[in-house]
């Protein structure tokens, strides 16, 4: 009964974006979507004008999105202890230490 995962017609959707959630992601944002966070940052860094970045940065929200979703679906009780100790102490990662390496163990990078 230890298993999380969920089969493909039991999908689920991405969580609520908090900042808990993407807190908990962090590493894996980092990890899977470093190369659009790179691209949008240089073109924020070479050109003030929002309007150019704009593909930038819908490349980062759907590459974030993505991966939310997969996480929800691999993970999701991992994922949601994670999130919800995050959101209780205020995102510090050094109280949810407990709930952090099974989420990590659960969804590797």
């Amino acid at each position: 009964m230890g298993v999380e995962e969920t089969s493909p017609l039991q999908e689920r959707p991405a969580p609520i974006t908090t900042s808990a959630v993407l807190m908990a992601a962090s590493k894996h944002i980092a990890s899977k979507c470093g190369a659009q966070n790179r691209a949008f940052l240089d073109c924020k860094r070479n050109d003030p004008d929002p309007e150019r970045c704009l593909r930038q940065g819908q490349d980062v929200t759907g590459c974030v999105i993505s991966l939310l979703k997969e996480l929800n679906n691999k993970c999701p009780k991992a994922m949601d202890a994670y999130s919800k100790c995050m959101d209780y102490w205020t995102n510090e990662f050094e109280l949810c230490r407990k709930e952090q390496q099974e989420f990590e163990e659960a969804c590797p990078l």
